[in-house]
């Protein structure tokens, strides 16, 4: 029985994808911990796309999951649909993604989490924070009571002074249907500086007013999941369905974008580039008329889809009327509308590399918070808050991942050091390092961290090494082997190395000297193989890049007129004009590679 006030090491504000995170690896790491949230029922909810993963997402999954952390077996538990993104690309760029039930994924997390040792829940919201000399203390809820801790983590995703826009109307919430939070005004008190962001969502509509048979049908995949062990498939495969706007869809948002939140001035902030709103879509691209729609059933037990890639913030009116004009949509039922939210975040150069804050000593903020979109990019800095939230409780080291180990690493580094314009989301370019950070090989560079911080049992590790023993002897074994190929002695390693050749072909070839392996341990044996010299090649192009960031760039230098740099990267560079090539890595919206072509055109 609980008597008051409660103590704790670890305090976790919010129970979306970060703060769910959190509590579990804080709890896990053995932080006696308590996950605040202000409605037990929507724990993990998904209040976009009841998706997970995706190109550069699907990888940061896999490393969630290599390093202990839950996002990954959820998904896997959870998912009615799967696929492997970009198969047509080197496995370098590959991305999982499940279509998920998203109440089975609430309820599944949920019960983990009420399952997990040293882990309390409490449907309470926070007020206010208990400083101290500098340091927090604990919080403060609405209801009057303090919660007393060590650390504490933030986790508020886009509840801080969310308001919710449909056309002109506009209502205070964190998203539709729950309240916003009104932590911003305690925050701006401590002295930090906050930020306005945008993101948005589409319409929802009754599967039973669709006509699916106009529509291109999408079957979910074997062999795809998130989990290092084999695929589960705990619920039924469903498909998803594909369809477009059209020149009328077109002509109905052109003439109401007065009457959009975004477009009639209601809005100043900036939404996720890469995600635009279909005002964003007919605005940037004018002469692409037909804009590609994916229908995801929302669950098994319901008939609500989502229709991804009409985000909108237009009045419902015009959204039914937009709807309707899409194939196999013409008889459409709208169960929610679309609508922008607008959230307070905070702006980078606040936190340390383990998402502690620099103001408050013992405070942590994790997701949506530090100015990112997605699922995934939310769990991951949940997963390393709550694991350096516990360790700082506990009087452990700090756990920080570089950017060369890990699509990890790389997002916290890039949100704590760059300045945001725009929510930012993972992508593959982001990664120099992409060639190596797979998301096959996730477990490889990752599982002995979470073994080694408690997060993965010593029976998941064993299986693991032994995994990687099976995996090192079969490509040592091929690196050594010579046979006569096409007139030639070569060694099988180097024939797998083919673009055309597999390991199956291999197997069937050399049936005895060929080790039989399961499809998933072929596939690493196959692409460690024909990677390592692209690998080695990068490595040393990266350790040119690392001498020479320093360099001075003229300040006269023209970006706009270098065809070869991206449009973005021209337009952020021109506009500030760096230094050197170390300030310019740095840069919101520039890429390595950007700096790669640089590099070359400076004649370094």
């Amino acid at each position: 029985m609980w008597d008051y006030p409660q103590y704790f090491d670890v305090i976790v504000i919010g129970a979306g994808h970060a703060g769910c995170e959190a509590a579990h690896a804080s709890a896990k790491v053995g932080a006696k911990t308590l996950l605040l949230t202000m409605n037990l029922d929507t724990i993990a909810k998904m209040s976009c796309n009841p998706s997970i993963g995706g190109s550069a997402k699907g990888q940061i999954v896999r490393e969630i999951d290599a390093l202990g952390g839950v996002m990954g077996k959820i998904a896997d538990s959870s998912g009615i649909n799967f696929r492997m993104l970009n198969r047509s690309k080197g496995p370098a760029v590959w991305g999982p993604r499940c279509q998920s039930d998203r109440y089975a994924y609430s309820s599944d997390m949920k019960f983990l989490l009420e399952n997990t040792e040293n882990l309390s829940l409490m449907q309470d919201g926070v007020q206010s924070f208990i400083i101290e000399e500098g340091k927090i203390k604990g919080v403060t809820t609405p209801l009057g009571t303090n919660y007393y801790a060590k650390t504490v983590v933030l986790s508020a995703g886009t509840f801080m002074k969310g308001l919710i826009h449909i056309g002109d109307q506009t209502k205070s919430g964190g998203r539709s249907g729950d309240p916003s939070s009104p932590i911003s005004e305690s925050l701006k008190e401590l002295g930090f500086d906050l930020g306005r962001l945008k993101t948005g969502t589409p319409p929802r509509i009754h599967g039973k007013s669709i006509d699916f048979s106009l529509l291109e049908i999408q079957h979910s995949e074997e062999e795809v999941c998130f989990t290092s062990k084999q695929c589960p498939r705990n619920l039924k495969q469903i498909p998803c369905y594909i369809t477009y706007t059209n020149q009328e869809t077109q002509k109905i948002a052109e003439a109401n974008l007065h009457r959009s939140a975004m477009y009639g001035g209601k809005i100043d902030s900036k939404g996720p580039r890469y995600c635009p709103s279909y005002e964003d879509k007919i605005t940037r691209f004018k002469d692409r008329i037909r804009h590609q729609i994916f229908l995801e059933r929302e669950g098994l037990k319901t008939h609500e889809y989502y229709a991804a890639g009409i985000s909108t913030s237009l009045p419902f009116d015009v959204q039914v009327k937009m709807i309707r004009t899409i194939k196999g949509l013409e008889n459409a039922e709208i169960t929610r509308p679309a609508y922008a939210i607008e959230y307070d975040y905070l702006t980078s150069h606040q936190l340390k590399a383990t998402l502690e804050t620099h103001r408050i000593k013992n405070l942590f903020f994790a997701g949506q918070i530090n100015g990112t979109t997605g699922y995934e990019e939310a769990a991951a800095q949940g997963l390393i808050a709550g694991i350096n939230a516990a360790h700082n409780a506990l009087d452990k080291p700090p756990f920080i991942l570089s950017r060369t180990t890990s699509y990890i690493g790389v997002l916290i580094e890039d949100i704590i050091t760059k300045k945001l314009s725009e929510p930012y989301r993972m992508f593959t370019s982001r990664a120099e390092h992409r060639l190596h950070l797979r998301y096959d090989n996730a477990n490889t560079r990752l599982r002995p961290f979470g073994h080694q911080l408690g997060l993965v049992s010593d029976e998941d590790f064993a299986s693991h090494q032994a995994e990687q023993t099976i995996i090192g002897e079969t490509v040592a074994k091929l690196q050594k082997t010579r046979k006569e190929i096409d007139n030639k002695s070569l060694l099988l390693s180097t024939y797998l190395s083919r673009p055309e050749t597999t390991y199956d072909q291999l197997k069937k070839l050399y049936p005895t000297i060929v080790p039989e392996l399961d499809a998933r341990l072929a596939q690493k044996v196959e692409i460690e193989i024909k990677y390592a010299g692209y690998i080695n090649r990068q490595a040393k192009l990266l350790e040119k890049l690392d001498k020479l960031n320093n360099l001075a760039i003229p300040q006269e230098f023209d970006y706009m007129g270098m065809k070869t740099l991206r449009k973005e990267a021209a337009e952020r560079l021109s506009k500030i004009k760096p230094q050197n090539l170390g300030h310019a890595s740095r840069i919101e919206g520039v890429t390595h590679g950007d700096i790669s072509i640089l590099m070359v055109t400076l004649g370094h």
